[in-house]
């Protein structure tokens, strides 16, 4: 099946679930598939809810990690930091019309539960394998909204912001090998 093929059929079988918090096409990956910009609502949910995992699942590995995870960590703490009060501010000002979630999204909430239950090696290689995955998902979002995005302020924004996230998905490939 090809890739539109694919992004039809999960599009079709999403949108007759009952209505979710996120767009169906941004929540089951269709609009990543074929490369679409989420709309401003899914990308402020998107990107707040990732940089609450980041900051909490960080926070646990400067508690928890090595040496080098406990570094590479307290650098997301403070970028991802930065970036949910960046976005907040243009919320807040009025030059972004959404609404950051008050709460942890679901798929990310189990991701930290699940580095929670860890310790030792085992923390490590989970917290490395979410930040390669986090990251992943990140750039990706932060691409396809900062090329074609339809908040002139917030797509600016996720155009300056993704070479940060790019070294990120780097430095979180390279701590994964």
């Amino acid at each position: 099946m090809n890739k539109l093929a694919l992004a039809a059929a999960i599009f079709l079988a999403a949108t007759s679930t009952s209505v979710m918090a996120q767009s169906a096409a941004e929540k089951t990956g269709v609009n990543s598939l074929i490369g679409v910009a989420p709309k401003t609502e899914d990308f402020v949910m998107e990107a707040a809810g990732s940089d609450m995992f980041e900051i909490e699942s960080s926070k646990l590995a400067v508690e928890r990690a090595d040496p080098a995870t406990k570094t590479f960590a307290q650098q997301m703490i403070t970028d991802h930091t930065k970036t949910s009060m960046e976005m907040k501010q243009m919320i807040d000002g009025g030059k972004v019309k959404a609404t950051i979630p008050a709460a942890m999204p679901e798929k990310y909430q189990s991701m930290l539960d699940k580095l929670k239950g860890l310790q030792g090696d085992d923390f490590n290689k989970q917290y490395h394998s979410d930040q390669e995955d986090v990251h992943e998902d990140a750039v990706d979002l932060f691409k396809r909204y900062g090329a074609e995005g339809e908040n002139a302020e917030l797509k600016a924004w996720a155009a300056k912001t993704t070479p940060a996230l790019e070294h990120h998905l780097k430095m979180a490939t390279d701590m994964n090998k």
